[in-house]
């Protein structure tokens, strides 16, 4: 069996989980609701303040979704009790982000500034002129638009200026040698 689907979910003081018809399962705690259908093969069960998730049978299918509809819901916990965060880097000369309103400006050295708004269940904020922080209790949303923002200007190999994750490691390029005469 799978070491991650056998392992049960603890539910934290505060979270509120409801698991209703057609795998539909409704996670609520104090950053926020989430709800999340899954596949009908997976059962899902609450014993004794954990989330339990087994499958029918050793198919190929069932033991691919396994793991992951547990590592699903576990998220869904996380992501309503701390919340997730995704951190960026803006680096390169003029180039400087600021928040106005629930809208972020980027000046990213093109003639225009890039305007992106806030989506419902995402924060952005804006801690300094080159720092950017996408705080949502989604994970797959905040990935999705800390991806988005980053998309925006991608970090380039000689220089490294661009939109980069906090954690990411840029590798340099050594740019063109002198001709030969």
């Amino acid at each position: 069996m799978s070491r991650i689907g056998r392992a049960p979910i603890a539910i934290p003081a505060g979270v509120e989980i409801k698991i209703e018809d057609n795998n539909v399962v409704t996670v609520k705690g104090p950053k926020g609701t989430l709800t999340q259908q899954f596949n009908h093969n997976m059962a899902i069960a609450m014993e004794d303040g954990h989330v339990l998730v087994t499958r029918p049978n050793d198919a190929k299918e069932n033991r691919a979704l396994h793991g992951l509809t547990r590592t699903l819901i576990y998220n869904m916990v996380v992501g309503v009790t701390e919340g997730y965060k995704k951190e960026l880097d803006v680096n390169g000369v003029g180039y400087r982000v600021s928040k106005e309103g629930n809208k972020l400006v980027m000046n990213l050295g093109f003639s225009h500034p890039v305007i992106m708004e806030e989506i419902p269940g995402i924060t952005i904020e804006v801690p300094s002129a080159n720092k950017i922080i996408v705080n949502g209790c989604d994970k797959q949303m905040v990935g999705q638009f800390a991806a988005e923002i980053r998309e925006k200007r991608l970090p380039e190999p000689y220089k490294g200026k661009g939109i980069k994750y906090v954690d990411e490691v840029i590798r340099r390029k050594a740019g063109k040698t002198g001709a030969k005469k």
